[in-house]
């Protein structure tokens, strides 16, 4: 990376955090938001949408590996635009109450354009950004920032389809669910295609771009990203991680399963730690610029052992309800924490900026298999064992990965420990 310092723009990163999470508007926070809405208009059950994630993530898959080098070769915000607004023209179809076959091909082509195109370019463009003293304030902004927004996105689209529910209405029927959800589809797919066309003009950093690009695309580029032993362990690590992630889903499930809470008070548990994320983003992000990021990699892996340790030990449904918080928050701190840093240490690892898409892809076609089997392994454990022992053997799961993943970062942090001069 360059010696001297980029100058900070803060429009850029604001920019690059509402393209990070608007990509995944349509595929995914619509579908969590409104996912009882989605299941009725398109007439399909929880394991039939499920496939479609599944199918999103085999394609997804491969689009890291060989959409990686693209961002070594083109500028990020070219390849960030096109995916935004061919992300957005996928809203077409969603919108026009397709068949479950038509869902699966749409969630297939989301993988690719959300992913070949975009993925390995925001990540490049917020280790741009960073340079090299900030990159913990790089991805603590950019992942705080997408949680923030994925929030309010979801705020906007209940406001939409509440907007054009008739009044007093307590119960819809198929088609004033279809003509409501219809309306948050297309006003949510002409946002992203608007943000899109914002990346692709404005999402200029204050570095040249033909600094951190490739002439071309070589074997060698990806023969020389094997070779760092930095990239192996980051693979490993944001396996751990991610798994991690996924499994913060449960948490509302867990309160409504176990501790006996109301719809409404489990539903607030969820909205909790959408909070959570924004919030753990940004401080930790400074912190990881104060000392090493990997320094603060491996304490977000070993407070999400001790948190999913006591979820996994039983003691919580004879706790209160200030222990059963408590327990949340040291869990998500670790959880969100190694989440903002996994990419945050590229430079501690001394991965090549000009190579950085390359490493970004090869990384998480590994990394991101969560995405394939980790629903399926939770529900494995939810649906065998019902109740508090199923939930028991999910934490028992996460403790698992994120002892792996605080080893690989211990690691990780030895050998890449500056040499005293």
């Amino acid at each position: 990376m360059e010696a001297t310092p980029i100058k900070k723009s803060w429009f850029y990163i604001v920019l690059l955090i509402l393209a990070g999470e608007a990509v995944f508007i349509l595929p995914f926070v619509l579908a969590r938001v409104f996912r009882a809405t989605v299941l009725d208009v398109f007439n399909i059950t929880n394991t039939e949408l499920g496939y479609c994630f599944s199918i999103y993530g085999l394609v997804a898959l491969g689009s890291y590996l060989i959409g990686g080098p693209l961002a070594d070769r083109f500028p990020p915000r070219k390849l960030m635009g096109v995916a935004l607004v061919l992300t957005a023209a996928g809203g077409i179809i969603y919108a026009s109450n397709p068949s479950l076959t038509t869902l699966k091909v749409l969630y297939g082509y989301w993988g690719f354009t959300t992913i070949f195109l975009f993925w390995a370019g925001m990540i490049k463009a917020a280790r741009v950004w960073g340079g090299i003293n900030n990159q913990g304030k790089a991805f603590g902004f950019l992942d705080g920032g997408r949680g923030l927004v994925g929030a309010l996105f979801g705020l906007l689209g209940v406001f939409v389809f509440s907007w054009f529910v008739p009044d007093n209405t307590d119960q819809l029927n198929t088609f004033q669910q279809n003509d409501a959800f219809t309306m948050v589809v297309y006003i949510s797919s002409i946002i992203v295609a608007f943000i899109g066309v914002i990346v692709y003009f404005f999402l200029k950093s204050n570095s040249s771009e033909e600094l951190v690009l490739k002439e071309k695309i070589t074997k060698e580029n990806i023969k020389s990203v094997l070779k760092l032993p930095s990239v192996w362990l980051l693979m490993i690590i944001i396996l751990c991680a991610y798994v991690g992630y996924k499994i913060t889903d449960i948490f509302s499930l867990y309160a409504s399963q176990v501790l006996n809470y109301s719809e409404v008070d489990a539903a607030k548990t969820g909205t909790f730690l959408l909070f959570i994320r924004p919030i753990v983003g940004v401080v930790i992000g400074f912190l990881a610029d104060r000392a090493r990021a990997s320094i603060y990699l491996s304490l977000g892996f070993l407070l999400t052992i001790i948190g999913a340790i006591l979820f996994a030990s039983g003691v919580l449904p004879d706790s209160t309800t200030v222990f059963f918080f408590t327990t949340i928050i040291i869990t998500a701190l670790g959880v969100y924490a190694a989440r903002v840093l996994y990419f945050a240490v590229l430079e501690e690892g001394k991965i090549p900026l000009v190579l950085t898409g390359t490493a970004v892809g090869v990384i998480s076609f590994i990394g991101y298999t969560p995405d394939i089997f980790a629903g399926p392994m939770i529900g494995y454990f939810l649906d065998g064992w019902k109740g508090e022992q199923g939930h028991q053997y999910v934490f028992w799961a996460l403790a698992s990965f994120s002892v792996i993943g605080l080893i690989a970062s211990l690691i990780f942090n030895k050998i890449n420990k500056p040499i005293p001069q």
